[in-house]
């Protein structure tokens, strides 16, 4: 602050920071959209646990690699989007200590709602940035995941 006014950097910010702030607005725009909706006892770290369910499933440990949470947290969100019936666990097929959590019917519902959000917010930023420009950052950002995502 300088007398009251907010001064602007003097150097770019840089590319983390660029990527993170799009990302913010992004995901609060689905979180409103699904509190619109009636989803609006999901928190943002259930969603970031959530989000990282695979198709088949996933075991606890492995969503608390992936959202970078301890493997108690994951369980603690798990457990309080089963309770709310986002997810379901059931026996994991080959090894009969762990279970996997999937989606539920009440999260699958939601993940339709969260999808029509995030097509809305890509449209405002295609038209704001044009079809061509967007395709370009599709593409870097895909490359760029290939160093960035271990996951993928």
């Amino acid at each position: 602050y300088q007398r009251g006014l907010v001064v602007q950097p003097t150097t770019p910010l840089n590319i983390g920071l660029l990527l993170f702030i799009p990302y913010r607005t992004l995901e609060q725009r689905v979180f409103e959209r699904l509190a619109q909706e009636g989803f609006d006892d999901i928190t943002v770290a259930q969603g970031r646990v959530f989000a990282r369910i695979g198709a088949q499933g996933s075991r606890i440990v492995d969503l608390a690699e992936q959202a970078q949470v301890t493997k108690q947290t994951a369980g603690f969100l798990v457990e309080q989007l089963e309770k709310a019936g986002y997810v379901v666990r059931t026996a994991h097929p080959t090894d009969r200590r762990a279970q996997l959590v999937r989606v539920g019917p009440r999260g699958e519902a939601a993940v339709k709602v969260g999808a029509a959000a995030i097509e809305e917010v890509e449209a405002e930023w295609t038209a704001h940035l044009g079809a061509r420009d967007v395709q370009h950052l599709r593409r870097i950002l895909t490359q760029l995941r290939e160093i960035t995502d271990p996951y993928a």
